[in-house]
């Protein structure tokens, strides 16, 4: 069973950006890509715990804003130094012009 999480309006996150989103005291990152799809992440850099969301998107790729760790953000893989262990994906459905992501 699922447990769907109201994060934001689809209109709340801009085209090929991120967006911080806290829930029962953990930190994720929702992002919106170029053609129009929604993805959430683990919100901190496995690298130094610094958050993703303050970090620049381009070409699906999140980049840390600490040390510019780079994570594909659609799959959660590391893709070099200084990071190494990929970021936890969750599963993301929009309805009604609202995104959810599931937390279990």
């Amino acid at each position: 069973m699922s447990n769907w999480v109201e994060v934001c309006a689809t209109d709340e996150i801009d085209e090929e950006d991120v967006m911080r989103f806290d829930h029962e005291g953990k930190t994720f990152a929702v992002y919106r890509s170029p053609d129009d799809k929604f993805f959430a992440t683990d919100g901190l850099c496995t690298h130094e715990k610094i958050h993703l969301a303050d970090g620049l998107v381009m070409d699906d790729i999140i980049e840390c804003p600490k040390h510019n760790g780079r994570f594909n953000y659609k799959t959660g893989e590391a893709k070099g130094a200084p990071v190494c262990v990929n970021l936890k994906i969750y599963p993301v459905k929009v309805e009604a012009g609202t995104v959810f992501i599931s937390l279990s």
